[in-house]
């Protein structure tokens, strides 16, 4: 193979603006300027259920949902990268369940790593848990970068 066909690894990073997604993403910023590998901040946003049900008011459309979705990854990623991050940042903010986006954005990838609000055993079975599914069906390696500061 000729070097200059060969394409960097490609990190993604799960980003929900959360406190946890945060340190993941900065973990993954961190991994990817030790690598020299590319990074893809994914942003999974979906229109809140409620909003099938026939309620009848004024609500957001699908281009006001997405347009907040890229603000929030965004706003994210701004933080986490400073003025000079060093590091190729893709930024996709992508309509689905954050789990299925997540799977689709790591084929290929050599690394997939999300953020943990801790919440294991009963609760996580209970509300289910994007960062237990991706770990169990993730198709390349995945870090799970707890968030120390929230207790359990």
């Amino acid at each position: 193979m000729d070097v200059s066909e060969h394409k960097p690894d490609r990190i993604v990073v799960g980003v929900d603006g959360s406190a946890p997604s945060q340190r993941a993403l900065e973990w993954a910023l961190r991994e990817a300027a030790l690598t020299g590998a590319e990074l893809e901040a994914v942003h999974a946003w979906e229109v809140p259920a409620a909003y099938g049900t026939g309620m009848v008011m004024t609500l957001p459309s699908n281009e006001e949902f997405e347009s907040a979705a890229k603000q929030v990854l965004s706003r994210a990623v701004d933080q986490a990268a400073g003025a000079d991050p060093g590091v190729v940042i893709v930024q996709n903010s992508v309509a689905g369940h954050p789990a299925r986006v997540l799977m689709d954005a790591a084929e290929g990838a050599s690394l997939l790593v999300v953020g943990s609000r801790g919440h294991g055993g009963f609760v996580g079975t209970l509300v289910g848990s994007v960062s237990q599914y991706c770990v169990s069906h993730a198709p390349c390696p995945v870090v799970v970068v707890r968030d120390l500061s929230e207790k359990d």
